[in-house]
């Protein structure tokens, strides 16, 4: 009889096992990717994904939500570097301009995933809307401390910059947003 998997060998075969899903995932799009190619590419036995994950949906829904709190964990990690709160909020469009130069990046991963399986999925459209509002939270909170009347136009500018980014392949959406917001900082200042 084999011996019982550990918790920690549980949880390091989970990390492994979303860390090759959200890269095939982001890369390729959810229903490119079978199980199949799941179990190739992260090792594990067919058997074993199921066990930690009952479904693909499953899957999907906690790839999404482990992305979320890494993606938003860093842009507060960026902002709180810069001292003055006005900066802060102009900062945030510099962190976005990075995170769309690099390699391989595709748009936003909840507006990719909602617009493939999200009509059809409940909890996979719950993941996308409860990442998107703690996006908006987010920057509700940063631009509020500078200019509240300025929170709700310059989330919209973050949002467009990441679609303008993700469809047209343009990092320099995020200075052109950057210097929407400016404006809207300098017009409410």
């Amino acid at each position: 009889m084999p011996a019982a998997i550990t918790q920690e060998q549980q949880d390091r075969d989970r990390g492994a096992l979303l860390d090759v899903a959200e890269h095939l995932f982001y890369s390729r799009g959810v229903q490119a990717v079978g199980m199949d190619e799941l179990r190739a590419v992260s090792g594990l036995p067919l058997k074993r994904i199921y066990r930690l994950f009952p479904t693909k949906e499953s899957l999907v829904v906690a790839m999404l939500e482990r992305r979320d709190r890494r993606w938003r964990e860093s842009l507060a990690a960026h902002v709180a570097k810069v001292p003055d709160a006005r900066e802060r909020v102009l900062a945030m469009f510099d962190w976005l301009g990075v995170w769309f130069a690099e390699p391989g990046f595709r748009g936003c991963a909840w507006a990719n995933v909602h617009g493939e399986l999200g009509p059809s999925s409940p909890a996979i459209a719950a993941a996308v809307r409860a990442h998107k509002r703690a996006f908006h939270d987010q920057v509700v909170e940063l631009v509020t401390a500078v200019a509240p009347s300025a929170a709700e136009p310059i989330h919209l500018l973050a949002e467009g910059a990441i679609m303008v980014a993700g469809v047209h392949g343009d990092p320099t959406a995020a200075a052109t947003a950057r210097t929407g917001a400016r404006a809207l900082l300098d017009a409410t200042s």
